[in-house]
């Protein structure tokens, strides 16, 4: 009967799906199902009447249960290596015998080889992309110490994107927007990304330039050309770009004569200076901004139209900062952060001030941004810098904020008052997009957006 027995159980024990052993107390084994044999890579070899502790000094397996269940007298789980390099989950119980004693230990045990290189796997993929997302943040952090860029909305990001495209070229590229969004920035970050990033970035303000002064700047002039020049001469703007990148700004500003001029240097990349008579070439890279129309300055006979085709072969809009609410949360903080760190000052923002600058249309866009985060870093009279200590000319903007809405909402309901505004003083989405100064599809998308007829 007893025979039976056992074979009774060792069927049952078989028929397990998990692999299974059973130790005495001195570990030796006493059972073992033939499925933890084919798990173990064992099933030519005897194991009942054999002690785990010698298996593990042959690195069959380790560690072992049975010494852990013993100690704590409970249910043990660990981890286990095999010799074959598997990986199994095991389990030791306690059995206890009728008077209450130890009595024998069972273990059962689950496959995981298969989940730990999972787990590997995903701790590699992880550490991957936590790397990325390291790379990234340097990326960007390098990104904004060397082109000054806070780049979060769409619009600017599409606007960067297509100026890093063309960047590796020497294309012709004229930046559109208005004052203060960054035309100058934009221009450099090409010049740093070209092939030309070696060679001088060269700029020359056309508005700022006095009209008989202009040529005499741009190419220079010969010992005694004119009265007051300087008796050995004077080199030029654009022969200083010699190799790099010439950068002309305000380009909407020049008068019509100065135009035939810089339209013949651009065209024949050679120049004479003011009072010379020997041609100078240069080799450059051209970009040039305005903040102009120059489209209907060219219609209105202002600016000459062979001109705008040369220098408008690849245009970049700039957005203002009003098409940009996703950049402004960042700027602030970065302004704050450069002007604490440019004073030696700890200043910070109340909520009221944040959610104030949110609500602004900011017209001079970044530059007056900037301008007042710096006014209020320098001036205020404590480390808060709160509602009180926005200057007087602040009240041409809307009024405070509401505490009880969102920052989101209070943006969308601002820009919704403005494009009513708008729709009641022009009638067409044309009209519209030359008053805010966005496209026209961009105005046909907000008035749906919010429901204005």
């Amino acid at each position: 009967m007893g025979e039976i027995h056992d074979k009774e159980s060792e069927a049952i024990l078989n028929s397990l799906k998990d692999d299974f052993l059973v130790t005495d107390m001195n570990g030796v084994i006493t059972r073992v199902t033939s499925s933890m044999k084919r798990a173990y890579d064992a099933e030519g070899e005897t194991l009942v009447g054999r002690s785990v502790y010698e298996l593990e000094e042959e690195g069959f397996f380790t560690p072992i249960v049975t010494p852990l269940v013993k100690t704590k007298q409970e249910r043990v789980t660990v981890t286990q290596t095999t010799r074959t390099g598997k990986n199994f989950l095991v389990t030791g119980v306690p059995v206890y015998n009728d008077n209450g004693d130890l009595w024998r230990v069972a273990t059962y045990s689950h496959d995981i080889t298969e989940l730990v290189k999972m787990r590997k796997h995903l701790e590699e993929i992880e550490g991957e992309m936590e790397r990325v997302q390291n790379e990234l943040a340097h990326m960007r952090h390098q990104y904004l110490e060397e082109h000054g860029f806070i780049a979060h909305s769409e619009e600017i990001k599409k606007c960067l994107e297509t100026a890093s495209r063309v960047a590796p070229t020497d294309v012709n590229v004229l930046l559109l927007g208005e004052s203060g969004v960054g035309k100058t920035e934009v221009a450099k970050m090409i010049h740093k990304e070209s092939s030309r990033a070696d060679g001088p970035f060269i700029e020359v303000n056309c508005g700022a330039i006095p009209e008989t002064l202009f040529e005499a700047e741009l190419f220079g002039y010969e010992g005694g050309a004119f009265t007051g020049s300087a008796q050995k001469g004077k080199v030029g703007l654009a022969e200083l770009a010699e190799g790099g990148t010439l950068f002309l700004d305000e380009v909407g500003e020049l008068s019509l004569n100065h135009q035939v001029k810089v339209l013949k240097f651009i065209q024949e990349k050679q120049f004479y200076k003011v009072g010379g008579r020997k041609p100078i070439h240069v080799d450059f890279r051209l970009l040039s901004a305005t903040n102009q129309p120059l489209e209907k300055r060219v219609s209105e006979n202002q600016f000459r139209e062979d001109l705008f085709y040369r220098l408008n072969v690849v245009p970049v809009r700039i957005p203002p900062l009003r098409e940009r609410t996703a950049d402004l949360i960042p700027l602030i903080e970065h302004f704050i952060k450069m002007f604490n760190e440019k004073y030696n000052r700890t200043c910070s923002l109340n909520d009221q001030v944040l959610q104030w600058l949110v609500r602004q249309p900011w017209p001079g866009n970044a530059r007056e941004l900037m301008n007042l985060l710096e006014r209020l870093i320098v001036t205020a009279p404590s480390k808060a810098i709160t509602t009180s200590d926005l200057p007087k000319e602040a009240a041409k903007y809307p009024n405070s904020p509401d505490p009880t809405k969102s920052l989101q909402e209070q943006l969308e309901s601002f820009e919704a008052a403005i494009l009513r505004e708008a729709k009641q003083t022009v009638k067409t989405t044309t009209a519209m997009s030359d008053m805010l100064g966005i496209s026209q599809p961009s105005v046909v998308r907000k008035l749906k957006k919010y429901n204005i007829d």
